[in-house]
């Protein structure tokens, strides 16, 4: 783990917000995109030099450029650097460490690559489903997600016969299974937090994230989401880090793309 330094203020340069086809001479075939945002860098998702399937289950869901917060951290998440990201509700940090896990994932049967963790089920489900959608191209890639409230046969029973490549959860279920020795993270690669500071500020659920997290590799990319990360909880984060890239963004973005919405349903 990487020392917790002390964590240097600094402040977001303002972004110049540029609308989609601004330059003369655009070809025309972006009429066809569906859904209505407003785009905040004139980049698209294939100049982040994504595999195809992703770009394709990309443009099903009618996007074509990045928010300001995937315009920033994509390029450095899928060269496997260490992420933290604090930026409003909205803003699709969801689809930041989902494309990303996505395009540098090369899966092997039974063996666990992925692991996110939110503070609610509700949260987990919906994550889960975004893998799914962006993973709809990519059919040897199985997800699974596992919380609390349900019996915990299920999980271990998943796990034994079809396990997952990306697991999504809780903490406390996550925990028990990895105590058990029915989720084995020794292969993982991806540990990932989001709405971190909700984890990481309770006592009791950071206990059973820090368990987890000795449970896996040293060498793995850890990336971790808020809306809200105060400055006493920052430096917490970075113990779990290395070479970390912080991006803290204050600008609002209410139609960014792959925000919380009808087609996506996830902050």
């Amino acid at each position: 783990m990487a020392d917790a330094d002390d964590l240097l203020d600094y402040e977001d340069e303002e972004q110049t917000e540029q609308t989609a086809n601004e330059a003369n001479g655009t070809v025309d075939q972006k009429k066809s995109v569906k859904g209505t945002y407003v785009s905040i860098h004139s980049s698209g998702f294939r100049d982040f030099l994504l595999k195809p399937e992703i770009l394709r289950a990309i443009v099903d869901c009618g996007f074509e450029h990045p928010s300001e917060v995937q315009h920033e951290c994509i390029p450095q998440a899928v060269l496997g650097m260490d992420i933290l990201c604090q930026a409003k509700s909205g803003m699709g940090k969801t689809a930041v460490f989902v494309l990303a896990t996505l395009q540098q994932l090369e899966p092997t049967e039974n063996v666990v690559y992925v692991l996110v963790m939110c503070h609610t089920r509700e949260l987990a489900f919906q994550i889960s489903k975004e893998y799914e959608r962006f993973s709809k191209y990519m059919p040897n890639i199985k997800v699974g997600v596992f919380f609390g409230g349900l019996p915990i046969q299920k999980d271990e029973e998943v796990l034994k016969s079809n396990c997952p490549h990306i697991v999504v959860g809780t903490p406390g279920r996550i925990l028990a299974l990895v105590r058990s020795k029915k989720l084995n993270l020794k292969n993982l690669k991806h540990f990932i937090l989001d709405e971190c500071d909700k984890m990481l500020e309770l006592l009791d659920m950071r206990r059973d994230v820090q368990e987890i997290y000795r449970n896996t590799p040293h060498g793995k990319q850890v990336m971790m989401f808020s809306a809200t990360l105060s400055k006493d909880i920052r430096p917490v984060c970075k113990k779990f880090m290395q070479d970390v890239i912080e991006t803290y963004s204050t600008s609002i973005s209410t139609n960014a793309c792959m925000s919380y919405d009808s087609r996506i349903g996830v902050l």
